[in-house]
């Protein structure tokens, strides 16, 4: 193993990633331990046949997102549909931002934030994951090409895609929702 570090300071330096990229990718809080542990597992079987060609956080991208798609699969199996990552536990209280700023503002803004997540579950695997890889992780092109193993102009078209479907979907929501609203004023 060409890994300076062990594997315990590897798992603490990199959990709040894999965990964040995990609830992003999946869209639920369900099984989210459990899938952590699958990619650590993965990850220290692998370690000994890692050559230190790549860096260690594309490393474990890569098993992340093959984790997140072995549990889309199992979903589809399961016939289970996606959750969104809204808490319902928390009273609503516990969810408002800041207690400074206008509730009405926080709360559209949460109902915004609440359909960006569902509108990302409602993309094809890779568009989310491209979207999630670089505007949530904050990857390059040339990073997730490499966790991926698909070639750089394939990157930008699945995040093109992506963005364009988000956008359209958002709008549309936006449309639906002022017609709404007018006709109630009627």
């Amino acid at each position: 193993m060409h890994v300076d570090l062990s594997f315990e300071q590897l798992v603490r330096d990199h959990q709040a990633m894999v965990f964040r990229t995990l609830l992003r990718l999946t869209g639920s809080r369900e099984h989210l331990d459990d899938l952590a542990q699958e990619v650590f597992l993965r990850l220290y079987r692998a370690l000994p046949s890692f050559r230190g060609e790549a860096l260690v956080t594309t490393y474990l991208y890569r098993i992340t997102v093959n984790v997140v798609q072995d549990e889309w699969k199992r979903r589809r199996r399961d016939d289970r549909p996606l959750i969104s990552i809204s808490d319902d536990v928390s009273a609503w209280e516990e969810r408002l931002e800041h207690p400074g700023r206008n509730a009405e503002e926080q709360i559209a803004e949460r109902e915004f934030q609440m359909d960006v997540e569902e509108q990302l579950q409602r993309l094809s695997q890779i568009e989310r994951t491209v979207l999630v890889l670089y505007h949530q992780e904050e990857r390059s092109y040339e990073q997730i090409a490499a966790v991926l193993g698909m070639p750089i102009g394939t990157v930008r078209t699945h995040l093109h895609r992506g963005r364009k479907k988000m956008r359209e979907a958002l709008q549309e929501r936006q449309t639906k929702e002022r017609r709404a609203v007018c006709e109630t004023k009627r």
